[in-house]
């Protein structure tokens, strides 16, 4: 097939609802807040782990959640959210590569649990009721530095 036939998919729309979708989850990260973290997950939402673990529904993540967030003590910037690509598939389905930096450079990594990584997560994010809820993420550690030398 020739790049000619290929189609684009992605559809030009604004992205500030899903940057601001982001902020929530920065704030949450850098507040301690659980609530906060996953006031925006749909009830049925797919939460896929770094390590292939499988979430399914808003409760079960919630609850994992719950315990990660009780088992730290908020650092504000232990923890970087960065939008990396945006894509439309139609006005109420979104697409977004958000990366995970655990640790900012020139900064104390004292405060930081043991264990952190960097990751790449892929969200699937739909419009319902005009508000953007995540309806399916996907985790994987950040490699780069293996594979893109």
């Amino acid at each position: 097939m020739t790049s000619d036939l290929r189609p684009n998919i992605s559809t030009p729309y604004d992205t500030s609802p899903i940057e601001n979708f982001i902020s929530e989850l920065q704030d949450a990260i850098d507040t301690g807040d659980v609530e906060l973290f996953n006031k925006r997950f749909a009830k049925d939402i797919l939460w896929g782990s770094p390590f292939a673990a499988i979430a399914s529904g808003y409760e079960q993540i919630h609850s994992i959640h719950k315990q990660m967030f009780s088992s730290v003590t908020p650092m504000k910037g232990a923890a970087k959210y960065e939008a990396e690509h945006i894509r439309f598939v139609s006005e109420q389905v979104a697409i977004a590569y958000v990366r995970r930096i655990s640790k900012i450079p020139n900064m104390s990594n004292s405060g930081i649990k043991p264990g952190s990584f960097d990751e790449l997560a892929l969200f699937v994010l739909v419009k319902e009721n005009e508000q953007w809820w995540l309806a399916a993420a996907q985790h994987v550690p950040d490699r780069r530095d293996v594979y893109l030398k």
